[in-house]
C-alpha cells in the first residue's frame, strides 16, 4: 500500500467517523421515535434509540412486533423527519 492510500484511508475513516458522531447527537437530541427509510424510501420503522453502533427499531413499529437492529453504517443520511439507509428493507435483521 502506497502512502497515499495509506493517508486516503485514513482520511476516509475520519470523515466517517465524524459523521458516525454528528448522527449520534443528532438522534440523541431529537432522533428517538423517528421514522426509518430504506434506500427506496419505504418505511422500515421507527427509532427507539441507539444502543452502541446501531439503531434499535421500536416493537411498535415492526412488521412482526420485535425489535430489529440498523447498522449505524447502514444510514444514509437524515433529516427533520426520517432516518434513510442505504440499504433495503429486506437487508435489515
Amino acid at each position: 500500500m502506497t502512502q497515499n492510500q495509506n493517508n486516503d484511508q485514513n482520511v476516509a475513516a475520519q470523515i466517517d467517523n465524524r459523521i458516525e458522531q454528528d448522527l449520534r447527537e443528532r438522534l440523541q437530541r431529537q432522533g428517538e421515535h423517528m421514522q426509518v427509510k430504506d434506500k427506496n424510501g419505504d418505511y422500515v420503522g421507527t427509532v427507539d434509540h441507539i444502543e452502541g453502533d446501531q439503531l434499535k427499531l421500536t416493537k411498535s413499529g415492526s412488521h412482526d412486533g420485535q425489535h430489529h437492529y440498523v447498522p449505524l453504517s447502514s444510514v444514509e443520511s437524515m433529516d427533520d423527519v426520517a432516518v434513510y439507509l442505504n440499504v433495503t428493507r429486506d437487508q435489515i435483521k
